[in-house]
């Protein structure tokens, strides 16, 4: 995030990591001051959590960059990020290097929420950015529409998904 965002800027560089849906949307995304594998790992953990019990999501893969933070080519069971998602059962997939396009998704996110928050804001503090982003984020999920979703809004879109597959069960 560009320090001239804040008007006390943070101590330490702060990032922010994200986490999205690839069917319905449904975005979370965390602020943190490291990119070590631990700390990623932790906010991962907390945003799948987040997306499940908010609105039911179960991942059943995760497509992430190369970055050592999340990436063990070799014993990944000795890796936080990768033991993570091992031990919830979650495939890990990887983009392919230096192609932005594979992840397209969340990168029209990272667009997205560079537009409507962070581009020409200032935030008094990392604090204040965190409390904004929160608050962007319930928004973005429940009630802002969706060109690709057909104008609904993520929320709406992944609650009627989960009506039909409920349906099809019965």
């Amino acid at each position: 995030m560009p320090r001239d965002m804040f008007l006390a800027p943070p101590p330490v560089t702060a990032y922010i990591i994200s986490l999205i849906d690839s069917c319905s949307r449904l975005a979370w995304a965390e602020v943190l001051t490291s990119k070590k594998a631990l700390p990623v790992m932790f906010k991962t953990l907390k945003m799948i959590n987040t997306l499940n019990v908010t609105y039911g999501l179960v991942f059943q893969e995760i497509l992430s960059d190369n970055g050592a933070e999340f990436a063990a080519r070799t014993k990944p069971a000795e890796h936080p990020f990768e033991a993570m998602l091992l031990e919830l059962g979650i495939k890990h997939r990887y983009t392919r290097p230096y192609r932005p396009q594979t992840n397209g998704k969340v990168e029209r996110f990272w667009r997205t929420l560079d537009d409507d928050v962070i581009e020409g804001a200032t935030f008094d503090n990392l604090d204040h950015f965190a409390n904004e982003l929160f608050e962007y984020l319930v928004y973005y999920n429940n009630h802002r529409p969706h060109q690709a979703l057909a104008g609904q809004t993520p929320k709406a879109f992944a609650a009627s998904k989960t009506t039909a597959i409920q349906s099809a069960n019965y």
